[in-house]
């Protein structure tokens, strides 16, 4: 059942919160906005860090349905807005030829009357039965009063040809089908696109959006998530999880641990019954919190060690 908008952002706080999303004011800020506004929201930050979660958030505290596009390099309109159903389309012709589909002219086979029939079969085979909906066109085609939520995840992994197609959907929520016309959108979806920022979008996406960087939390607010994310964990193991990871991430890492892995790192810890971390712990379970080998080489042994004495010390100082 569609839920109504949030009338402010204290309400954009309070339902984000009930997906048990823990968000920081100025995103929750954003999100409003773009809803408010029926603006896409383009999220850009590290990998790991919510920004698709937002999307099925969204999705589920508000009664929509969640269209996912999940980009790749090569991705193309066939794949990502609609193509045309090529084997129906050719049995249609084939049908006709043989004079099975309706096309046959009573009046005779004269030049005429094949060219009527040419006319009609190329209006049938490019009519909306024959159009195969890909999730973009799918988002757009959503029921009246109930618009889904259009996530586009990943885009800086496609190709920059595919981000200037974006630019029409973006702006006017349409996309134009030269065999049909401009098919537009009867309620605009809420789209929220994002990026690991493996490359620079183009400027022109980003005008037709609203904004945000999704950082790394805060020691507090990551805290706050593993108690959401993970009940089970005892409060000095997530102290001490929170405490570790917030140290990692100012090391120069390949790839610093986001908030997903402090939550698979938590929960790897509670299936081995861990109450509090030690050394030993810390050295077998690090590939639930880093996913580069030179990373892990980097960490385990001494550098753990010293990084552990130092979670425990301000813990028991606090």
């Amino acid at each position: 059942m569609k839920s109504p908008l949030p009338a402010s952002i204290e309400d954009t706080l309070a339902l984000l919160a009930e997906a048990d999303y823990v968000a920081e004011r100025s995103l929750a800020t954003a999100v409003f906005l773009a809803l408010r506004m029926e603006r896409p929201l383009f999220l850009e930050g590290e990998a790991g860090v919510g920004k698709t979660e937002i999307a099925k958030v969204l999705a589920a505290t508000l009664g929509r349905k969640l269209v996912r596009l999940q980009c790749y390099e090569g991705l193309d309109i066939a794949n990502a807005v609609y193509e045309w159903n090529y084997s129906r389309q050719m049995m249609e012709i084939r049908l006709a030829e043989a004079g099975q589909a309706g096309f046959a002219d009573p009046s005779g086979a004269d030049g005429a009357a094949a060219r009527r029939r040419r006319d009609r079969l190329a209006q049938d085979i490019f009519s909306e039965k024959f159009l195969i909906r890909r999730p973009i066109l799918q988002a757009l085609e959503g029921e009246p009063g109930a618009a889904p939520v259009l996530l586009i995840d990943e885009l800086d992994r496609t190709d920059e040809p595919f981000e200037a197609y974006l630019l029409e959907v973006l702006a006017d929520f349409q996309v134009t089908i030269p065999e049909l016309g401009t098919l537009r959108a009867k309620e605009p979806p809420v789209v929220v696109i994002t990026s690991n920022r493996t490359r620079e979008i183009h400027d022109a996406i980003k005008r037709r959006c609203l904004y945000h960087w999704v950082d790394y939390p805060d020691a507090a607010r990551e805290l706050e998530i593993l108690r959401r994310k993970a009940p089970g964990a005892a409060a000095r193991l997530s102290r001490e999880v929170v405490a570790f990871v917030q140290r990692l991430r100012t090391i120069d890492l390949f790839k610093l641990p986001g908030v997903a892995e402090t939550i698979d790192w938590s929960q790897a810890l509670l299936a081995l019954d861990k109450l509090a971390l030690d050394p030993q712990t810390v050295n077998d379970t690090l590939g639930a919190l880093l996913k580069y080998q030179d990373d892990i080489a980097r960490v385990r042994g001494s550098e753990a060690e010293r990084l552990l004495a130092e979670v425990k010390a301000e813990i028991a100082a606090a």
